[in-house]
């Protein structure tokens, strides 16, 4: 898949106002609106079903489950599922064309057209640069089945007009000139290049090549250098006009809207397209059956070894696939799976993972494991196909498929309630031939019965079906099934048609309404105080987000641990006291619950997605988890091989390697100390240091009551959250006392490195100038912004002058942060190139500063960023997981998102002069200090 620079949450906006969200988050659901405007935007229609009354063109098809189908006249199918829950708005344009559809010559050409599309029309003649003055979280992305345009939203009927707007001119009216092929050129080869980088991505793409003789899915969705470097203008229009057709096309629109009125803006922007009087080509290739397996092997600098093992199988509409998605997500599971347990535990590999892939036509599964430097590849590709092949199905019992189809359910309904995630999943049901499957998959997999899974996986896990990376000799080979066609009227008679989704209240973003709703407060207990922020609200799914903050110790106390704080807290999920690694995993599965626990010096990260229904259950899983750990010998031997095999890769990329030693130059710590950066080879020093003893003391002397906070939002009950915390702490040591670990600002020469990194096509470029700056200070927000104009969108003087104009690198921007608690902060700037424009690239970046230390912005530029951060900021307080992130940052500066109103209030304020004030003030060019990672001898 191919993916434009991320434009959701850009990095500026997100550097202090806002907290990351993590990758199981957005199911944001709120509570009751008022309809007066307010400080972000106006009040907002509820999502509404459509009336009876359709406009002139437009029926409707079907319903299911809240998701209304309709039809133009023009053959534009549209899907709508309106959502109450969040204030955000998804809309996704799915284009059934991908690479499958490229004849000879022309591979890459659906990808080509995906970038040359945001370089825009006559009429809207920059798309990116416009998606982000409105706030657009946009992009787009390539796969061999489809062609997918999406935007997510701070909801907003004249941002849904316009985005509708664009999406039909789009359809007809894109440039496709010369002059913006030219352009992109460089970038589509940097993409290129950037997947060249990883050993993973080759192996997959060559061992595809040698699976599919005749079949387009054998070749890469970017293409082939040649055809993309020699494609010519007028056939890359032809493609665009054979395929980029609304009879070819699903709209999909998800979340907080008016559906009678989105209906109305459809058909008013895509019901003047003509149906086209072409018809689009056949497709006639068929891959044949494999008959005996076939091997690759590659060869290249960098990275630890990897196995593979890929099979055919049929495509994603069938009833076949999904028994074998199902079963290859049994087979690979972790730790209970069969190729863990013959592999990883066996300390033949250090992971393994399995997957199908789902595709339009027959597609394929992949197994693989990531093999430790030192161990035999060979004998764990030996071990791999054996486990498939032979003993491995025969394992499978009841409580696997139990545990895999629940995990599978759970996902399935998070997707649901989620409208962004919605979307993206009908899209991909699109791809693959009906968006109906989105909902017949549920329907499959509650039916799936064990000997189903076993019968499927035994009749295509066949080492004739196979291909690999070793040649093995099969004595008596055994043809895998044809794939039949698939029949989906079976299943669309199950389906409940008409049926609507239930409605949650919506529910008000704006800061101060938040601040209202919130519940703060300290439980005093007689281990230490909890500092409380609870945000009880209407979810969809009843959906619940927590974080649970706990500090021990100080810089002094911490002094020589080294890497076991990290090791202590990854342990917390891989055994307990009466509970193995596979038995908490149940647990959560159960439950319908994420847990992670991340340690960041002397704190301790705890984040948690339940339900109303289970997050008393969950929380006290936490806290059983956090008092009695098992830190079992054989999970913290496979956490250590692991982890070498991490910074055995880190070692060779140009990404690490940058990042590495802008940290570690002129840094102030000791060897000892816990803020310090250690090389490669201290950190597998320090892994080496990692014992169950060492992590049980750690753990003993440090974890406990004392310094603890906690930040629910969703659907919960307060008291109860409250009577599972006294529970929960009851009798726990206190914990050391905690002390910040300051974080001053210190002096950093600039120095230019020049880092080797042989064998890599793709080079990176980082620049970091160290800042004396808190977030008090009055010149911030006009940083912020100056930053964000810089770098921080599509829109920014780095992108347009280095990626639109100079077309020098696929992503490029920089970010600044200051300190809540002591004057320090940084300016980073960030870049990746061809190796061969390494040099290029570093000139160009100091270019485009100079520039614009010297020109300034216009009071239109400022006005525009603004209102683009404002709106950045509002979709980012539609997301449960953001607000509960947000508020325990806040019960640490003692603050709330009355913080952040004041930050908007300023920044809404500014004139263009402080702006400029400011980045001269502090943004200097000439004191950076630039690390560039590119190999010395590049290729042509």
């Amino acid at each position: 898949m191919s993916r434009l620079k991320p434009l959701l949450f850009p990095l500026l906006a997100f550097c202090l106002l806002t907290a990351p969200i993590p990758p199981h988050a957005a199911h944001a659901a709120p509570a009751a609106a008022s309809p007066a405007a307010t400080a972000s935007g106006p009040a907002l229609a509820p999502a509404t079903a459509p009336s009876p009354a359709l406009p002139a063109g437009v029926r409707q098809v079907v319903m299911i489950e809240g998701v209304a189908e309709y039809r133009l006249d023009n053959g534009l199918q549209v899907l709508l599922a309106p959502d109450d829950s969040r204030a955000q708005t998804t809309v996704n344009m799915s284009y059934r064309v991908g690479s499958r559809n490229e004849g000879p010559g022309e591979t890459g050409m659906a990808h080509l057209l995906e970038h040359l599309l945001f370089r825009g029309s006559p009429k809207y003649p920059d798309a990116l640069a416009e998606f982000a003055r409105r706030g657009l979280a946009a992009n787009g992305s390539t796969t061999a089945d489809l062609t997918n345009y999406y935007a997510t939203f701070a909801s907003d009927p004249e941002t849904l007009r316009w985005y509708l707007a664009w999406q039909a001119d789009a359809m007809l009216n894109a440039r496709i000139a010369r002059a913006d092929l030219d352009a992109e050129m460089p970038v589509v080869r940097n993409e290129m290049e950037r997947g060249e980088n990883s050993p993973f991505s080759m192996l997959m793409q060559q061992v595809a090549s040698a699976a599919y003789v005749w079949h387009p899915y054998g070749r890469s969705v970017i293409g082939a250098r040649s055809d993309v470097e020699h494609v010519g203008i007028e056939p890359l229009r032809a493609f665009y006009h054979r395929y980029y057709q609304p009879d070819n096309a699903t709209l999909i629109v998800t979340g907080r809207f008016d559906a009678r009125q989105a209906l109305q803006w459809i058909a008013r922007e895509f019901g003047p397209i003509a149906r086209p009087a072409r018809a689009l080509p056949p497709e006639y290739t068929v891959e044949p059956v494999q008959q005996g397996a076939r091997s690759v092997t590659l060869r290249r600098i960098g990275g630890s070894p990897i196995a593979l093992a890929q099979y055919h199988l049929p495509e994603a509409a069938s009833d076949a696939y999904t028994a074998l998605s199902i079963g290859s997500a049994m087979l690979a599971d972790t730790p209970a799976g069969p190729l863990y347990q013959a592999l990883v535990a066996k300390g033949l590999a250090s992971s393994v993972f399995g997957f199908a892939r789902p595709m339009k036509q027959p597609g394929y599964a992949v197994f693989g494991a990531q093999v430790q430097p030192g161990a035999d590849p060979h004998a764990a590709l030996s071990a791999l196909e054996h486990v498939l092949e032979a003993g491995g199905i025969g394992q499978l019992d009841q409580a696997a498929l139990d545990r895999i189809r629940t995990a599978w359910l759970n996902d399935w309904k998070q997707t649901f309630n989620q409208s962004g995630a919605l979307a993206q999943a009908l899209s991909d049901a699109v791809a693959w031939g009906d968006w109906r499957l989105f909902f017949i998959e549920r329907l499959r997999v509650r039916a799936l019965t064990l000997d189903t899974v076993r019968a499927q996986l035994g009749a295509w896990l066949l080492p004739s079906n196979r291909t690999s990376g070793l040649y093995l000799p099969t004595p008596d080979p055994k043809d895998a099934p044809a794939p039949a066609p698939a029949d989906l009227q079976p299943w669309i008679g199950r389906l409940d048609t008409g049926t609507e989704r239930p409605a949650v209240a919506a529910f008000d973003t704006r800061p101060l309404a938040i601040d209202a709703a919130t519940r703060r407060s300290v439980l005093a207990l007689p281990n230490g105080p909890v500092d409380l922020a609870l945000l009880p609200k209407a979810t969809a799914g009843e959906q619940v987000h927590a974080v649970l903050r706990m500090g021990f110790g100080d810089a002094d106390e911490l002094r020589g641990q080294g890497l076991t704080p990290f090791a202590t807290g990854a342990m917390l999920l891989r055994g307990a006291r009466d509970m193995s690694r596979q038995q908490i995993e149940d647990r959560l599965n159960e439950l319908d619950s994420e847990l992670s626990f991340g340690t960041d010096g002397n704190v301790l990260n705890v984040s948690l997605r339940s339900s109303r229904e289970h997050l008393s259950d969950a929380l006290d899983l936490v806290f059983h988890l956090l008092r009695a750990p098992a830190f079992p010998e054989n999970e913290l031997e496979r956490l250590k091989r692991s982890l070498r095999t991490r910074v055995e890769d880190d070692a060779s990329s140009p990404a690490y390697l940058v990042r590495n030693t802008l940290r570690r130059h002129d840094q102030p710590w000791a060897p000892d100390d816990i803020r310090y950066t250690p090389t490669t080879a201290e950190v597998l020093a320090q892994v080496g240091d990692l014992s169950r003893d060492r992590l049980r003391k750690f753990h003993d002397r440090f974890y406990g009551a004392g310094h603890l906070s906690l930040a629910v939002v969703g659907d919960f009950d307060p008291a109860d959250v409250e009577r599972r915390l006294r529970a929960g702490l009851d009798g726990w040591r206190a914990a050391p006392a905690y002390e910040r670990l300051p974080d001053p600002w210190y002096a950093m020469k600039p120095e230019l490195f020049r880092i080797p990194a042989p064998g890599k096509a793709n080079a990176e470029y980082r620049a970091v100038l160290p800042l004396k700056l808190r977030d008090t200070d009055p010149r911030w927000p006009a940083l912020m912004l100056a930053n964000y104009l810089i770098g921080g969108s599509e829109d920014s003087r780095l992108w347009q002058g280095i990626r639109v104009r100079g077309g020098l690198s696929y992503g490029v921007g920089s970010a600044v942060s200051a300190s809540p608690f002591e004057d320090s902060g940084a300016w980073t700037l960030f870049a990746s190139t061809a190796a061969r424009n390494a040099g290029a690239l570093r000139d160009a970046m100091r270019t485009v500063l100079d520039e614009t230390l010297k020109t300034g912005f216009t009071q239109a530029e400022v006005d525009q960023g603004v209102q683009s951060l404002v709106n950045y900021l509002e979709l980012g307080r539609s997301d449960d997981a953001y607000l509960a992130g947000r508020w325990i940052d806040y019960l640490d500066t003692d603050r709330s998102f009355a913080w952040q109103q004041r930050v908007i209030d300023q920044l809404r304020g500014l004139k263009a002069g402080q702006v400029n004030a400011a980045m001269r003030d502090l943004l200097k060019p000439d004191a950076l200090s630039i690390a560039v990672a590119a190999d010395p001898d590049p290729k042509p």
